[in-house]
C-alpha cells in the first residue's frame, strides 16, 4: 500500500506510539498516508480508537511476524 511517511514505533510501548504518530500526522498535508510499524500489542486497538477519535482513516492494519503495521489518512 502507498505511503507518504512511515514511523517506526518498534519497541516502544502504550502511549508512546499514538503520541509519535500524532506528532507525525501534524507534519502531514491532509490526504498524505502515514505507515505506522509497531511491537506493542496493545496498539491495535489503540490504533482503531485513535482513528475514531481523531476522524484520522483507518486504512488497514496487518500483523506480521509480531509486528503490527497500521496506515492511517490524515483528514
Amino acid at each position: 500500500m502507498h505511503f507518504d511517511k512511515e514511523l517506526d514505533a518498534r519497541g516502544l510501548n502504550c502511549p508512546l506510539p499514538i503520541l509519535r504518530t500524532k506528532k507525525s500526522l501534524a507534519d502531514m498535508q491532509s490526504g498524505q498516508v502515514l505507515k505506522v510499524v509497531a511491537t506493542d500489542p496493545g496498539s491495535v486497538k489503540d490504533f482503531q480508537a485513535f482513528s475514531k477519535q481523531t476522524g484520522n482513516e483507518l486504512l488497514n492494519s496487518t500483523e506480521v511476524n509480531g509486528e503490527f503495521h497500521f496506515w492511517l489518512k490524515k483528514k
